[in-house]
This record gives C-alpha cells, structure tokens and sequence, in this order.
C-alpha cells in the first residue's frame, strides 16, 4: 500500500482535523450505516481494491486480481460486487468478445478513500506507540 503520502495535503488536514474534534451525537440511523460500512470497507480487500482503483484510475478485472497479491477471482468478484452495490465502483461491460469489463471508482468511492486517510494519520501518529505495546506484550510472561 502507498501509505500516506498517497493523499493530498488537503485530505491529510481534514483528516488531522477530524482526529482532534470532539464527536457530536449522531444519528441512530448514521451509526447503523457507519457499523454496517466498517464491516464491508475494513476488510482488506476492500481497501486494496480502492487503493489500487484511486491510484490507477480505470482497471480491467484481470489487472485488478493480478495488482493485488493473494486475492482469489471469487473473493475478487464478491468484493467488486459488493462495491458496485453500495456505489462505490462503476463496472463497465463492452459488447466484444472475448468480454471487456472494467471498473472505476466513483466519486463516492473516491470519497471513501479520502476517508480513510484519517487512519493512516492515526497510525503515523500512533506508530511508536503501537509498537512499544506489542512488544511489551508478546515480551510478557
């Protein structure tokens, strides 16, 4: 994965700002949303997918699974279902044979992903910190 330096400096300061605003209440409706898109965007395919769509652009199915290190064609197709459900990807089909289908991120998705570097600021900062704690765990009696 690219890591941080991925993003904008404009993403990076939103993100920064986020890390250190107070939450407000939120909306049950939010939350269920929120807990439910976790679920689907946190796993690692997921990520990597987006990752991989923001930086190249438009992908054909075979240069997604071969970008994409131990990703089997069903997990690849279940998880770009899954993103074309919820609106995060356009999947595009040509009318050739043999079949050309590409995806795209959509805006939404895009969006997503600058979301997400929120995460990978919370992990810079947190970086020493995270790992003097594993250390002194897997040290323990």
């Amino acid at each position: 994965m690219a890591g941080i330096s991925s993003f904008t400096p404009a993403q990076i300061a939103e993100a920064e700002h986020h890390l250190d605003t107070p939450s407000p209440e939120t909306d049950p409706k939010v939350d269920r949303l929120v807990n439910e898109l976790i679920g689907r965007v946190a796993d690692k395919w997921t990520m990597l997918i987006l990752e991989e769509l923001n930086e190249k652009g438009v992908m054909r199915f075979s240069e997604i699974g071969r970008a994409i290190e131990g990703i089997s064609q069903k997990m690849l197709t279940q998880t770009l279902r899954l993103m074309e459900r919820d609106g995060l990807v356009t999947r595009t089909v040509y009318p050739v044979v043999p079949p050309k289908v590409e995806y795209s991120l959509t805006a939404l998705g895009e969006s997503l992903g600058a979301a997400f570097c929120g995460v990978w600021v919370w992990a810079e900062r947190h970086l020493e910190e995270i790992e003097a704690s594993r250390e002194a765990f897997d040290t323990r009696d």
